[in-house]
């Protein structure tokens, strides 16, 4: 009965707990990435570069046997030319991404060497590969990291024809042997096509994956974590990525905001490629700032307007403010944030909601401060988002101060005329040095060398979107060169020897 009553204590723990686990493990996104079937037209031109490149680098063994008394041997196999006329790059969902050759063609040249009883040749064979075919799948997953990674490929590759072309004095000799040369050649070349590109993309293409920002740092104070939250969708016509998205500050970066804002949706397929953030986005931005102490401001003896001091020392505000005309000392205006700004994305556009307070106060020369009065700011800025290159930025305007006094109502309408004064010098003092911050920007997670071009921002209730095009400012090679991982042991010989060897056995 104990364990009778024990099990159904555990099956009731688990039901009540299970929409918590269900709710964990689909934590909003606070940032989203689609790239369409437009997006991938162009990362298809890259591609196809790079793989054609990779192909002519291709190192194949050498071929080497008898026939008889005849003695061969092929080496020093390089690649001439490559026509991939006909390629196709698809999404196949659920997590995959297609490649395929049809029709291809490769143009070799080696190096021969065959001896006929005593007969002796040496020369180069030029040679052709017509109806290449190579079929690869390459498998998309979230890596330990939270990054985008290649996590597996498979590949097929066929060559339907090959042609040979010999001279020297065995030529016919060659002719004779042309059958079996080339269908050993064919063989070797197809069986090195798939080993090449399967290194480019679980080595080169993930080193150009390794430059997408995933945790690092935006200035001294915060940084952002973009990892991913689980692994890629693709559907026929797009791949959608979901992000954390969270900022953090630096001192407490195992900190976690929750996400309680909408989860941004991204319906269009245009352009080529859509980015999307939630209010969370930017609010853990703020929050991250609020919690390193930089959402203040001090001004002291001349720093401070004189028009506003003249107006604070005033008889009717002095008495609000209770500042003595008699006590001729400097005035300190402290102005700080009092809670963590709030953004509000509405279709009609952008705003911050920042509650502040500020404390005016005496500084007599050589004593302490002489606190006076706090009075509690409310602002509300406008905000224009955009994008420049791969950098999102934010441009702040403000656009409403109110103040007043939690002493009471008729202390808030007298302050009702201060309301203009310091207006202005929020927006000289303090809007420039908030907009410096802002005009880096944050990197969106794209990988080296890819930006943005054409970008419309596009706001909804809870969330924006920006529809853009892409461009590559740098080629997928020059990317992997400036990342190359470091070389290991080369599987077949760098030089050959300048004269063959004439034992049969050798060649």
């Amino acid at each position: 009965c104990e364990m009778a009553a024990g099990s159904c204590c555990r099956r009731l723990l688990l039901l009540l707990l299970l929409p918590w686990l269900v709710v964990a493990s689909h934590s909003p996104p606070a940032c989203k990435i689609r790239i369409t079937s437009k997006g991938l037209d162009l990362v298809k031109q890259e591609g196809l570069r790079f793989v054609e490149q990779e192909l002519q680098n291709m190192t194949m063994s050498d071929l080497h046997g008898k026939e008889g008394q005849f003695h061969y041997n092929i080496s020093q196999v390089k690649v001439m030319d490559l026509q991939l006329a006909f390629s196709d790059l698809y999404f196949q969902p659920q997590q995959h991404l297609v490649f395929n050759i049809n029709n291809a063609s490769i143009s070799l040249r080696f190096r021969r060497q065959l001896l006929y009883w005593f007969f002796y040749d040496i020369g180069s064979i030029n040679a052709s590969a017509d109806g290449v075919y190579i079929h690869t799948v390459l498998q998309l997953a979230k890596d330990e990291a939270g990054r985008l990674k290649i996590s597996n490929m498979t590949c097929n590759a066929s060559i339907a024809k090959m042609h040979a072309g010999f001279s020297g004095t065995l030529r016919k000799v060659y002719e004779f042997l042309s059958t079996f040369i080339v269908t050993g050649m064919r063989f070797l070349l197809s069986q090195q096509i798939c080993p090449s590109l399967e290194h480019a993309s679980l080595v080169l293409l993930n080193s150009v994956l390794d430059t997408v920002p995933v945790r690092n740092y935006v200035d001294e104070h915060i940084g952002i974590d973009y990892s991913l939250l689980r692994d890629p969708v693709v559907s026929t016509d797009t791949l959608d990525l979901d992000f954390k998205g969270m900022f953090f500050h630096r001192a407490r970066e195992d900190q976690e905001l929750e996400n309680h804002a909408v989860e941004p949706v991204i319906k269009e397929t245009e352009r080529m490629v859509y980015v999307a953030f939630s209010e969370y986005f930017f609010d853990s931005a703020m929050h991250a700032y609020f919690q390193a102490g930089v959402l203040a401001i001090e001004l002291e003896g001349e720093k401070v307007p004189k028009d506003l001091e003249v107006l604070l020392r005033a008889t009717f505000f002095g008495t609000i403010f209770m500042l003595s005309p008699t006590v001729d000392a400097p005035l300190r205006l402290v102005l700080q944030v009092s809670a963590p700004p709030r953004c509000i994305i509405k279709p009609s556009g952008t705003s911050v909601s920042v509650s502040a307070f500020l404390n005016i106060s005496l500084v007599p020369p050589g004593r302490p401060a002489q606190k006076r009065k706090e009075h509690f700011p409310e602002t509300k800025l406008s905000a224009k988002v955009f994008l420049q290159g791969k950098a999102l930025r934010v441009q702040l305007d403000l656009r409403r101060f109110r103040i007043y006094s939690k002493q009471s109502a008729l202390e808030s309408l007298a302050l009702f005329s201060l309301q203009a004064p310091l207006k202005t010098l929020l927006q000289l003092t303090i809007m420039p040095i908030i907009n410096e911050r802002t005009k880096k920007g944050v990197q969106i997670p794209l990988p080296e060398g890819m930006d943005f071009t054409k970008e419309v921002v596009t706001n909804h209730a809870g969330f924006l979107t920006v529809g853009a095009d892409l461009h590559f400012s740098k080629g997928l090679r020059e990317v992997i060169e400036k990342y190359r991982p470091v070389p290991t042991a080369h599987t077949y010989p760098s030089s050959w020897p300048a004269e063959p060897s004439m034992a049969p056995h050798q060649l």
